[in-house]
């Protein structure tokens, strides 16, 4: 059974950074793309960034460009997020997807895997 379970969320203020993880059962990052949306109460869930399982695609959200980073380790099978200069609009439960096609990834579309979530709070 697939999981992936996220980790390293909590509470900072503002420009600080924290680094999310996400770890996946099996190799699943060699053959998924992975990537980590984000949901605040009321909205819907939205996307902040992908990676291609070959690594060489790559997608922000236009508000964490420059500020956030996505990567992925297969030798132990997780995903990251390094998030820096934090605001309080970054805010928000983030969850961990993983997908066999990068464009449907990056939709939310269905097919694919998500973790719990892990909430994130930057106060200013």
């Amino acid at each position: 059974q697939v999981r992936l379970v996220e980790s390293g969320g909590g509470m900072v203020q503002a420009g600080g950074s924290l680094r999310l993880s996400c770890a996946a059962s099996g190799r699943l990052f060699s053959s998924h793309s992975m990537g980590w949306f984000r949901q605040t109460p009321g909205k819907e869930r939205e996307f902040v960034a992908a990676i291609s399982w070959t690594g060489a695609s790559l997608s922000y959200e236009d508000s964490v460009k420059g500020r956030f980073t996505i990567s992925i380790d297969n030798a132990k099978n997780t995903g990251y997020l390094q998030m820096n200069s934090l605001k309080p609009e970054d805010t928000a439960v983030y969850y961990c997807a993983a997908h066999p096609f990068y464009e449907q990834l990056r939709r939310g579309a269905a097919g694919g895997y998500w973790g719990q979530g892990t909430q994130v709070t930057v106060s200013s």
